[in-house]
Order: structure tokens, then sequence, then C-alpha cells
């Protein structure tokens, strides 16, 4: 059996490297992408940035402290959004078989492209010619027989670095590697794997698969494989994703809210943008979960589950409605999450009543019009009050798909206005 050759491409700095692409004035500068909202954290900075210790997740404060003369970008989700549009449409012009892991990050099967395109480093240049030449961004790339090492591969080199691990070097690759290097192992699970005196991955693979699995239950061969570089998951084209488990949305609020009306509010706004993918995508589900996230950051979900799957935003508001009136709520509240699951595909049913017909042809209407003119151009009137939040851009997000977040129409130039 032939075997397999895959790519994994990482933009380097993608939303500071879109920004400054966009905008000449910010080029070879600090600058630190950062949120619409007061109170918001540093989603990406520049390699510049990075250079004087700025990260992702700091505060405004820990980052103006590391680099007092840094450039705040307010980020722009459908620059990005448009961005890894066109970057998906370039790389299927070298193989069908593409993977959107992340906004900023796609797994490439390249098995069968190699006899037109001569071998793997060759063809990883060429793709990042065409990036550079066509976006003027850098990305970096790994090449490895599975996806488990191409991952790995590609943050050996950054930014703009091009690695190719062979079957020949894993062994050798591995045998110092720290553990948390590896994708899917992160800060507990590495600190389980310490205390069992599992450092790196030569130990890992090394140790008894039956002591992983009495320790980690299924996921000990998982990681018994993992230790010895071993990954069987397909790259898994758009068109060939399962249904999502779950669909939602969330949102830090901008000040620490304790009314409940005004958390009503909230819940509809919430309650609308995840009835309308539900629609969009024609799906329905039976069980709406409540997130919510204390001033001190303690978080918790509470979840109800109907006899009957939904899809109108309003009744996915009523049973978060219900949710929030059994907690108690003891500090103000931070963050606020919707989500439905238990997903199915959506069974075309007439409605028989009179205020059913009526409630379906507004729905049905609101739905064209915002899908024309962009999301919450005509909405409910309890919804009259400043709200303009999308929130970070999930890692489950896809260019097509249920996983898809609209983020309004523009006119663009490979995601710049």
């Amino acid at each position: 059996m032939k075997p397999r050759a895959i790519m994994h491409l990482d933009m380097n700095a993608f939303f500071a490297s879109v920004e400054q692409r966009c905008n000449p004035a910010l080029r070879n500068k600090p600058i630190a992408v950062i949120g619409a909202q007061q109170r918001t954290v540093v989603t990406t900075a520049s390699y510049e940035a990075r250079a004087f210790g700025v990260k992702t997740g700091m505060t405004i404060k820990e980052a103006k402290k590391h680099c007092p003369h840094l450039i705040l970008v307010v980020g722009d989700n459908p620059k990005y959004t448009d961005t890894c549009v066109t970057l998906t449409s370039l790389f299927t012009h070298y193989t069908p078989i593409v993977e959107v892991f992340s906004i900023d990050e796609a797994f490439l099967d390249i098995t069968g492209s190699l006899t037109l395109f001569h071998n793997a480093i060759h063809l990883a240049t060429l793709i990042k010619k065409e990036i550079k030449d066509a976006l003027g961004l850098t990305c970096s790339i790994g090449i490895a027989p599975n996806k488990l090492l191409a991952k790995l591969a590609s943050n050996l080199e950054k930014p703009d670095g091009l690695v190719e691990i062979t079957t020949e070097e894993v062994p050798s690759l591995l045998e110092h590697l720290p553990v948390k290097e590896l994708c899917g192992i992160g800060p507990r699970l590495e600190h389980a794997l310490a205390e069992m005196g599992i450092t790196t991955c030569g130990e890992l693979g090394r140790t008894s698969m039956a002591l992983l699995k009495r320790r980690f239950g299924i996921v000990g061969e998982y990681l018994h494989a993992m230790g010895r570089g071993i990954d069987d998951s397909p790259v898994i084209p758009l068109e060939e994703e399962a249904l999502p488990k779950s669909i939602g949305h969330s949102i830090t609020l901008p000040h620490d809210v304790s009314q409940r009306k005004v958390l009503e509010q909230y819940l509809l706004k919430l309650a609308e943008m995840v009835g309308r993918r539900l629609r969009r995508h024609h799906l329905q589900g039976r069980t709406v979960t409540l997130t919510i996230r204390y001033r001190d950051f303690t978080t918790f979900t509470r979840q109800f589950t109907l006899t009957y799957p939904i899809d109108h935003s309003h009744d996915i508001y009523h049973t978060a409605g219900k949710i929030i009136t059994t907690i108690r709520l003891t500090q103000a509240v931070r963050l606020l999450g919707v989500s439905i699951s238990q997903l199915s595909p959506k069974r075309v049913q007439l409605p028989l009543f009179r205020e059913e017909q009526k409630r379906a042809i507004v729905t049905t209407l609101m739905d064209k019009v915002n899908n024309r003119y962009g999301e919450f151009t005509i909405t409910w009137g309890a919804l009259l009050f400043p709200f303009h939040h999308y929130g970070v851009i999930s890692p489950a997000w896809r260019p097509e798909g249920a996983r898809k977040v609209e983020y309004g129409h523009r006119t663009t130039k490979g995601g710049c206005t």
C-alpha cells in the first residue's frame, strides 16, 4: 500500500498578518489584534510584537508593559473569514482532499498529487509561493506520513518554515520530544502523564498500553499510538464532515450584569443567532444548554432536553429562559452562552394552525432579508439596544456548512475591504 503524504499548513500570525497586508501603515510594526469590547485580550500579535514578549491571551495592560509602543487593532472577523475561504479555494488547486482544521490551519492529503508535482517539497514550495503572490501572507508547512506528525512538523520552524518528517526519522525525533508538543496533549493531560513518570514521547511510546488504559480508559490506546507517531485518522474534506454535535454562541458581556431582564435580552440575541444557523442548514435540535460565567470566572452549564426538536429562535429563547429561572445567581454574570445539541436534519412539515403558519411566514421572510443584507438587518423589537458583538472565531469554524458563522456582507478583495 502506498504510504500517505499529509501536509499541514499553519498561517503565520494570521489575524495580525491580514491586518498588516490590508493596511501598509502597519507593516513591520508591533501590532496586537484585540476584540471590540472593553474587556478584551490579545487575540493575535504580530511577530514584531512577539519579539517584545506580547502573547495571545494577554490583557491590554500586560501587553503594553512588554511593548509600550504596541499598536492595537480591533479584529475584523469578516476579513479573516474571507481570507480563509480564498485560501481553501487555493488549496483545492493541488488536491481535492482538504480539511479546514481551524480558520488559519488546514490539512491536505497530497498522496495522489505527488505524481503531478514530483515530490512533496516541490508541491509545498508552489503553495507557499502562490499564497505569498496572491495574498501577501506567509505560512509554515509540515509534511509527514500522518496528520499528527504533519502538525508537529509545521511547528518546528516558524515563521515561513517548511519541514518534512520521513518515516525513518520518526523514532529519533520523538525519543526526547516533550509530550506537550503533540497535538491533543494539553496541560492537564501532560500533568497526569508526568505523575506516571512520562515526560517525553519516547517514554510514552514504550509505556504499556494496558497501564495507559487503566489510567485513561480508551484514550490510553490513542496515547500509546501517539507516543510512537502513529495516527490513522483521515483528512476529511468539508463535504464529508459529519453533522456537528452542537451549534452555539456565547458572549462576554460589556460589563458584569445582575439584572435578569438585561440577561434575557442577551439570551434572545444568542437564541436568534443559534436559530438562524439551524434554519440555514436545515437542522433542528432537542437539548438546549445555557452557559454562565461569573465575574470571578466560575463557569457552569445547565441544560434541558425537549421531547421534540426545535429550530425557531423563540423556542430556543424560551427554553433557555426556563433554565435561567431555575438558577439562583450568586454573582454578576460576565459571560452568557446558548447552544443546542442532539441535532438532526429538519423534516419538512407544513404548520397546521393559523398562529404557527404566521410564525413560519414571518421567520422565513426575516431569514431571507438577513441572508441578503446581513445578520440582524431585520430583528425582533426586544433587541433594539446596542449590541454589536460576534465574538472570537471558534476553532470549530468552517468556511462552509453548519459550523460557518456569518459575520455580515461586504465587498472584499482577498479579505481586504
